[in-house]
Parts: C-alpha cells; structure tokens; sequence
C-alpha cells in the first residue's frame, strides 16, 4: 500500500516576522499533524511553504 498525502501550500508576506512564522508552523504541526515538506524564500523577502500530511484510510473489518 502506497502512502496517499495530502498537500497544503501558503504564502506569508515579507513584513510576517521569521518567530511569527516558525509559531505558526509549529502549531500545524503539533495540532493538526502537519509536516514540512518544502520552503523557498524570494528575492523580495516573502515565503512559500508546503506542508504535508498522510491520509489513513480506515477499512472496515470483519
């Protein structure tokens, strides 16, 4: 069985604080299960992350 994921992608703007960043990533991780996947800070200073996570899918049993 392959893992399925899902994706989520956000954008900050550059004037977002690097600490603000790093709380609210943390939080999507430890709530919600989210893992990082991918960052890319632009020339002009905003963010591109894309997160991850797995899908379970539950069979019934039985």
């Amino acid at each position: 069985m392959s893992a399925v994921w899902e994706f989520r992608e956000m954008n900050f703007h550059r004037d977002t604080k690097r600490s603000d960043v790093r709380s609210y990533l943390t939080n999507m991780a430890e709530i919600e299960r989210w893992e990082l996947e991918r960052v890319r800070v632009h020339q002009d200073g905003s963010r591109y992350v894309r997160l991850r996570r797995k899908i379970y899918h539950l069979q019934r049993t039985g």
